[in-house]
């Protein structure tokens, strides 16, 4: 318990930077960092054995999370020159390459690496940084006064993981009687998961209210959009949950890793965080 309170006080720590410095690319560099880390654990929870696909995954992951906005390093090289660099080679570009190699490792290791082993490191070095890229690409979306907004949504995706968590875990001890998914979360409760998306919600709007008091200024229909959105999110939010249950499953494996003492690798902590912000992102996208 005292190893699980230290890590989240450091996490906190690392949280309260992220915010002081969230428009430098301080904030690109934590994402990377995590980014990379999840996608190597998942790639050695699948037993991928190559070396080269581990590294070339690894580093592809962290890279990804600079070449997702204009803006990744505002504060050392300005947002025109950035993006004119980007702009020479498109992200999509990366990501065919980076696939083009996996399957040329596997060919070259065959049958070491098998095809599932290159799919696994394909998913995990390409989707999951895509989605860990989306706290970037949500604090750059929005311009001049709004600009804040887009912090707001990280925050926004976050609160729904988060909120549905302890409202789920909570509820489900107080309130738990019919199983959610007991072949894959036999402790999940359909009672609980009701009470993760109300405690999510109420969240969301205490969220918002403070977030349009301390800065005034909020696009259009954007509490519209929040009040609807919160509870397909925090839905997702368990999805992501379960989904990871299933791969650690499929693994055999209690946690993704170590490197958060007490509370397990960085997949554990950010699992239903993925999911919320893929849905946030595509909701931003299409609502603002």
């Amino acid at each position: 318990m005292k190893q699980r309170v230290i890590t989240a006080v450091l996490l906190l720590l690392v949280l309260a930077l992220c915010i002081w410095q969230v428009y430098t690319p301080v904030l690109t560099a934590v994402a990377a960092f995590l980014s990379a880390v999840a996608s190597y654990e998942i790639m050695k929870c699948a037993k991928v054995q190559n070396k080269f696909i581990l590294v070339l995954g690894t580093v592809f992951s962290a890279c990804v999370q600079f070449l997702s906005s204009p803006l990744a390093l505002e504060g050392v090289v300005s947002g025109e020159t950035w993006g004119s660099f980007i702009e020479l080679v498109p992200l999509k570009i990366y990501v065919i390459i980076f696939v083009l190699l996996v399957f040329l490792a596997m060919l070259a290791d065959y049958p070491k690496i098998r095809f599932e082993a290159a799919c696994v490191s394909i998913v995990a070095s390409v989707i999951v940084p895509l989605v860990f890229s989306v706290i970037v690409r949500l604090r750059d979306m929005f311009a001049g006064d709004e600009r804040q907004f887009g912090v707001y949504l990280v925050f926004f995706a976050l609160i729904s993981a988060l909120g549905t968590d302890v409202g789920a875990q909570l509820g489900g001890m107080a309130f738990g009687k019919h199983k959610m998914c007991p072949k894959i979360s036999p402790k999940k409760t359909v009672e609980g998961a009701v009470c993760g998306v109300i405690t999510a919600f109420i969240m969301n709007v205490a969220a918002f209210f403070i977030y349009q008091k301390i800065t005034g200024s909020v696009p259009e229909n954007a509490l519209v959009v929040v009040l609807i959105c919160s509870v397909p999110v925090s839905f997702m939010g368990m999805m992501g949950d379960l989904t990871a249950s299933v791969l650690k499953r499929n693994f055999k494996i209690k946690d993704f890793g170590k490197i958060f003492p007490g509370h397990g690798g960085v997949m554990d902590r950010f699992d239903s965080s993925l999911f919320t912000l893929a849905l946030t992102y595509a909701v931003a996208v299409i609502a603002f």
